[in-house]
């Protein structure tokens, strides 16, 4: 793996990348696909790191890496334009120029558990993390036991990866069950919360590694339940995005309790963070 957060001054230079592809995918939200202008391949990365983005005169934020880990040849990533950087790199389209720094942060602990049962959960946006970690287990699905996706929006038209839920659900050795907070007419699925799909949940507690991603209240909500069901709290990760600057442990911004997200995250056992998850102030 390039740990480049180890490399000093590299680690702060972005490598020009082009806009190879640019779609929407919802209202607010576009990816892109990168491909290195200089003809190398790209950087290689684990499910779960970030990469840090920079648009040109624009600015610079932390984005996770969304792609398959195992197809080479671009990055992707899954943005929402909802702060002044990201609302300005909505507006770059294929061709443009962007730098690119990382990977960088400590990855879903997918790896580690082989031979577990999986369950994904995942709020909103919070798919696009946990999609390269989803990929890789259906890469090398002999590898695990039972995969679940439990994924919520707040409606329908929320939803990402609209097309990709559907060939998921169809898999033979995969369980999907999504839900939205409000329904619309057309909508026949379940209504609620994330976390009330636990109840299609049969977990062996001892064998079963849980991975979160979405809005703070529902990883938080979310993993408590899953402790009900038995899972503990070391084997329940969450992924937390925290203003996150530099990337390399030098600006302290994404300082949180006695972590550094950039660094000791973004992906934390929940048994690690559990207290600060409560500190409303934190």
């Amino acid at each position: 793996m390039d740990d480049r957060a180890d490399r000093g001054a590299d680690a702060l230079r972005p490598v020009p990348y082009r806009i190879a592809r640019r779609w929407q995918e919802l209202p607010d939200t576009f990816t892109w696909s990168l491909r290195p202008a200089q003809g190398r391949a790209p950087f290689a990365f684990a499910p779960g790191q970030f990469n840090m983005l920079y648009g040109f005169g624009l600015g610079e934020v932390a984005i996770s890496i969304s792609g398959n880990p195992e197809e080479g040849m671009d990055l992707v990533h899954t943005i929402r334009a909802v702060g002044s950087v990201t609302r300005r790199l909505a507006s770059l389209q294929a061709g443009a120029m962007v730098g690119v720094r990382g990977p960088f942060g400590r990855p879903w602990p997918i790896v580690e558990a082989e031979g577990d049962d999986i369950v994904f959960m995942a709020g909103g946006l919070g798919l696009a993390p946990l999609r390269p970690a989803i990929l890789h287990v259906l890469n090398h699905r002999g590898r695990y036991g039972r995969v679940l996706l439990l994924y919520g929006a707040r409606s329908p038209a929320e939803l990402l990866y609209v097309e990709q839920l559907k060939e998921w659900g169809g898999r033979f050795d995969m369980d999907v069950e999504v839900t939205v907070d409000t329904a619309a007419k057309h909508w026949h699925g379940s209504v609620g919360m994330v976390t009330r799909l636990l109840r299609f949940v049969a977990v062996e507690s001892s064998a079963t590694t849980a991975l979160v991603c979405g809005p703070e209240i529902m990883m938080r909500f979310g993993a408590r339940a899953l402790q009900d069901l038995g899972v503990p709290a070391d084997r329940i990760f969450l992924s937390m995005e925290r203003n996150m600057k530099c990337g390399v442990v030098q600006c302290g911004h994404c300082q949180w309790g006695p972590h550094f997200v950039c660094k000791d995250g973004p992906v934390f056992a929940f048994g690690d963070i559990e207290t600060l998850l409560s500190i409303r102030e934190v």
